[in-house]
């Protein structure tokens, strides 16, 4: 699609030698590798031009170097400071780099001063696809196709959204008109596989998959149409292909995010991350509560921090406590964002928590508490749940400004979690790097397990586990114990947890098991014994640990 948005190009006088003819001719005729090139040439020979530029940063773009996209577009917008297409072009490039709040302020900038650039609204889409904003990036693609109704990748983007939030027709209806247009628009094509695999049916998803691998699907699309070939070839039981199109699919992601994720003197791996914070807390004294208030005002009667391992259950339990009509919960938001550079860096590096001037603390308690209100709304007088799989990792901090916070803790056994974790497309991170090989997933599993069991012993909260296997074959029981460790009664409520997920969307991964109602995932693993092989003895001291069977 960024082919698309640059075709246009900026209206500047012709180049000597006659190369924008030549350039546009190629543009016209879709050909823009052709064009490209032509402006590379013409910029070598001294020929400065905005749109010259933006096709050169094209190529970068599509060679995989986006800070070096991002260079020349800036250049480019330096001599035509007020042209939308670059600045639209900066939008996606910075996507691509990762910066997804400067992404959508520029394209927000974009929209506001051309509103009816249906490019700039599917870009928009794409930055709030990867931040998980569904509802917002619906809405954008909405707009996008308003626009331009042949606009097949926000069509194929409609179709996929509906498709996973289990909208079966309306994703068939967007897909169908997608494929219309373009008869490999990948987004549409991966709708309908998900509609195919969710109804159980995989070899007809597999055929449609199969057609899409073609040489010219590369970047996200190959890896998301990888992943759900893994997953149609899971329905049909051919575990071994399966895992091999999974394999694949993470290979594809490591060769495209390798520039921005791979681990590097300047960047550690996060599981280095986690274990720098775990040598912290390991030599530090045992901390003890703090007797000091730290009531803010604003802040819920209640707060719980959910947290565990991604594909743990975590999203399964937050919406069935965001049922209960006492209950306000956030899943995977930022909201600790204020602590980050204030009391861990990007090494892991912490300071002394004990020895915190207790003003700076109480700024980072309201700060937390203006930024819960900023996404969940007013949450006095409630239960406020945090869900985020990850602030294990935070719990030294957590300690330290919360200490009468709940903590619930969700446990599943080790294997079938690392398996679901290395099968998943999650969106890029250090954490979703270290999900992309198998031995360092379990790896990873285990720095955090180290981790979360370290401040279980050293520092002074209230925790409570959740066994996901006693959940599902036991709910009532394991819901009425979990609830009445944050202070809830039994509700019916808790029941319609699958309707509380369809109606508040799921931005997890866990969308489509928990619109399904009470998923048993238990001995997934077991399908594959042989693949997970190498990295059981890593995961076995923790299926031991938590008591689930070693066989």
């Amino acid at each position: 699609m960024r082919s698309k948005i640059r075709q246009q190009g900026s209206k500047a006088a012709p180049a000597p030698q006659n190369l924008r003819p030549a350039i546009e001719q190629a543009l016209a005729a879709s050909d823009i590798a052709r064009a490209a090139e032509l402006a590379e040439t013409a910029l070598a020979r001294g020929q400065s031009d905005p749109m010259f530029l933006n096709l050169v940063a094209w190529r970068r773009e599509e060679m995989g170097d986006y800070e070096g996209a991002h260079r020349i577009l800036l250049q480019a917008l330096a001599l035509a400071p007020g042209d939308i297409l670059i600045r639209g072009a900066i939008g996606a490039v910075l996507r691509k780099e990762g910066r997804l709040d400067e992404a959508l302020r520029t394209l927000d900038q974009v929209l506001a001063a051309a509103p009816h650039h249906a490019a700039g609204w599917l870009e928009r889409g794409y930055v709030l696809d990867t931040l998980r904003q569904r509802d917002g990036a619906r809405e954008s693609y909405q707009r996008a196709v308003a626009i331009d109704p042949y606009l097949a990748p926000a069509l194929g983007k409609l179709a996929d959204l509906a498709a996973q939030a289990g909208e079966t027709e309306t994703g068939r209806r967007f897909a169908v008109r997608a494929l219309q247009i373009d008869t490999y628009e990948p987004a549409a094509i991966a709708a309908l596989a998900t509609i195919d695999i969710e109804a159980k049916d995989g070899a007809a998803a597999e055929a449609k998959l199969r057609a899409l691998l073609r040489p010219a699907l590369v970047g996200d699309d190959r890896t998301r149409t990888l992943t759900l070939l893994g997953d149609a070839l899971d329905r049909q039981d051919r575990t071994a292909e399966a895992f091999a199109s999974w394999q694949a699919a993470q290979a594809n992601f490591r060769s495209i995010y390798a520039p921005l994720l791979s681990p590097s003197s300047e960047r550690p791996s996060h599981r280095t991350f986690i274990d720098h914070i775990a040598a912290q807390v390991r030599a530090a004294p045992v901390m003890a509560r703090p007797a000091v208030s730290t009531e803010v005002d604003g802040a819920a009667r209640g707060h719980v921090f959910l947290l565990g391992y991604p594909r743990s259950g975590t999203t399964l339990v937050e919406n069935v406590l965001a049922s209960a009509p006492e209950v306000k919960a956030l899943e995977e938001r930022d909201t600790l964002a204020d602590t980050d550079e204030v009391l861990v860096r990007n090494d892991g590096t912490m300071p002394d928590l004990d020895a915190l001037d207790p003003a700076l603390l109480a700024d980072l308690r309201a700060g937390y508490w203006r930024r819960v209100r900023s996404m969940a709304g007013d949450v006095s007088g409630q239960i406020f749940v945090d869900m985020n799989p990850f602030n294990g990792i935070k719990l030294p901090i957590i300690a330290r400004l919360f200490p009468d916070a709940k903590i619930l803790i969700m446990r599943r056994d080790p294997r079938d979690v690392v398996l679901s974790c290395y099968r998943i497309n999650f969106t890029p991170s250090p954490a979703a790097w270290s999900f992309s090989e198998l031995d360092e997933t379990a790896r990873h599993y285990d720095a955090l397990m180290t981790l979360t069991e370290l401040c279980r012993q050293r520092l002074a909260l209230d925790y409570h586990e959740v066994r996901y296997d006693r959940l599902v074959a036991d709910f009532e029981a394991t819901v009425t114990g979990f609830a009445h460790f944050i202070g809830l009664e039994w509700t019916e409520a808790f029941r319609t947890f699958d309707r509380t997920a369809q109606n508040r969307g799921v931005r997890t991964a866990s969308a489509t098991q928990v619109r399904r109602g009470l998923y048993d995932g238990r001995g997934q693993w077991r399908r594959y014994t042989d693949q997970l092989a190498p990295v059981l003895p890593i995961l076995a001291p923790w299926v031991e640990r938590f008591g689930f069977r070693p066989d």
